[in-house]
């Protein structure tokens, strides 16, 4: 059981809860389910999680509050679970900190599917390493910016940037090629590893939420293209 990818699931729909729970687990999954987001917040102190799925609309704390707690203490993986696509709940949870969202109905397997690809950003996945994040290590600098690739370690100005991972595999896409410009697909594709289009709204968010840590102007907008990283 200690190999067992532990998952936090917060969701206050009895049938939702019960059915996702039992799939989850059904997958090899140990789910901890809990009906609202103070409970979820006393379990995930608790039992410490790989991973965290959180409904945004559960009582007592909703999910993007709880995301924002989990992510003051912790960098461990959240994805968000929204009823509507559109909704700006979505950007909020986000912007909170989630590394990701699914939209509700969703399939058992999509939602599987994209557990394993969080947790492969995170070198979690069947308790392994992230390999394609250790690849080419060494220390590249672009002004007062320093990205060691190896150490999985950034700084600015010489101070240390603690980045949670995936917005680590979003600066080490950047980096490994400079001045160069990547679309929001591309981007997507590389460290969502989303297979079909999905929503550029993640990419955008998590883009700024780099930025506040490594400098505005460090990577720029290319209007109608995507972003590139100032050599």
């Amino acid at each position: 059981m200690a190999d067992q990818t532990h998952v936090l699931f917060v969701e206050d729909d009895d049938v939702i809860r019960e059915a996702t729970q039992l799939a989850l687990e059904r997958d090899g999954f140990a789910v901890t389910a809990m009906p609202d987001g103070l409970s979820g917040l006393e379990a995930f102190r608790s039992d410490r999680p790989d991973i965290a799925l959180l409904d945004v609309m559960v009582p007592g704390l909703d999910g993007v509050s709880l995301c924002r707690r989990i992510r003051d203490e912790s960098t461990v993986p959240v994805i968000m679970l929204s009823a509507r696509a559109d909704s700006i709940d979505v950007v909020l949870g986000l912007e909170a900190g989630a590394d990701d969202y699914v939209t509700k109905p969703f399939d058992g397997a999509v939602l599987v599917a994209r557990i394993r690809a969080v947790l492969r950003r995170f070198g979690r996945a069947n308790g392994g390493r992230d390999e394609s994040a250790a690849a080419g290590a060494g220390v590249l600098a672009f002004g007062e910016l320093e990205i060691d690739t190896g150490g999985m370690e950034v700084r600015r100005a010489g101070e240390p940037v603690a980045l949670t991972p995936t917005e680590m595999r979003l600066l080490l896409e950047f980096s490994s090629a400079p001045g160069t410009v990547l679309s929001r697909d591309k981007l997507l594709e590389r460290v969502w590893e989303y297979g079909w289009g999905g929503d550029t709204r993640v990419v955008d968010v998590h883009v700024q939420r780099l930025r506040t840590k490594i400098g505005q102007d460090r990577i720029e907008t290319v209007r109608g293209f995507g972003y590139k990283l100032k050599a």
